[in-house]
């Protein structure tokens, strides 16, 4: 699966947290979703340091600073609104190895990321599971 049919498939997925995800459709998301709210954080960010570049008095130049935060403000929310296919498309890669999605919890539990991150990268299982068929 390319990088565009993965984006295409977890955004017309977008809060469907039933069925299988191959590895690929999982990895190209989490590697757009990062990429996006990065880049846009980081041309946030690049306001913000020029807002201040140059001043001998260091106070900052106040548009490039409201247009750095909006930047910010910009990356915040696609991370919130690319929150719910994150989590659907975790959840369908668990299922495709026959695990509940429900396992995404380990996030909260020390190294539980680690455990998780394990389950992500190890394959699927062959054919049918409780959650379907294997996807193409």
């Amino acid at each position: 699966m390319s990088l565009t049919t993965a984006v295409r498939t977890c955004f017309q997925k977008y809060g469907t947290f039933e069925g299988r995800a191959r590895r690929s459709e999982f990895w190209w998301w989490m590697l757009f979703q990062t990429l996006v709210t990065v880049i846009v954080a980081m041309i946030g960010l690049g306001f913000v340091l020029a807002s201040s570049a140059g001043n001998p008095d260091g106070q900052a130049n106040g548009p490039l600073l409201v247009v750095g935060m909006i930047f910010y403000a910009l990356a915040l929310l696609i991370g919130l609104a690319l929150l719910v296919p994150t989590y659907a498309v975790g959840c369908r890669r668990l299922h495709d190895r026959g695990m509940s999605g429900w396992l995404q919890l380990l996030v909260l539990v020390p190294c539980g990321n680690i455990v998780l991150l394990v389950f992500w990268v190890l394959g699927g299982s062959p054919g049918k599971n409780n959650y379907g068929e294997k996807t193409a």
